[in-house]
């Protein structure tokens, strides 16, 4: 979230010239983050699912939560990260206009935050699981 308030609007709205932000000497590099964050979320929610196994009621909420998510990263995958890529790129002799890129950056914060809301339901069916009765499972 924080991104899509402080980092992305300025950047986003500015290409190809605001390409520097991430391209530039002291650019941000926020893919070594990525990287680190989406193995440990992968290995929180296996294990959440072992420890909840027997429990099908919160085996059910974290299953919703791991789908949401693993579609979160292949939509990523697939369009945001390329995309990403493209607004790196688009600096190097460029041909396409200003607006269009300007277009394209509005296109990816809008469909980012319909990704950021799909994820953070998936966070509420964590904390729903989190609700339901530890005894479930010894009915």
């Amino acid at each position: 979230m924080y991104s899509h308030i402080v980092y992305f609007p300025p950047y986003l709205s500015h290409l190809p010239e605001s390409n520097k932000l991430i391209t530039g000497e002291y650019g941000l590099q926020e893919g070594n983050f990525w990287m680190m964050i989406h193995p440990l979320l992968i290995l929180s929610i296996i294990t959440t699912l072992m420890l909840n196994w027997k429990l099908p009621t919160r085996r059910k909420f974290v299953f919703i939560a791991f789908g949401i998510y693993a579609l979160a990263i292949v939509v990523t995958a697939i369009y945001f990260v390329p995309e990403l890529k493209a607004f790196a790129a688009s600096g190097e002799s460029s041909s396409l206009p200003a607006a269009d890129w300007y277009h394209r950056g509005q296109t990816w914060q809008h469909l980012s935050w319909i990704r950021g809301f799909s994820l953070y339901v998936g966070f509420i069916m964590l904390l729903i699981a989190l609700l339901k009765d530890r005894r479930e499972g010894s009915k």
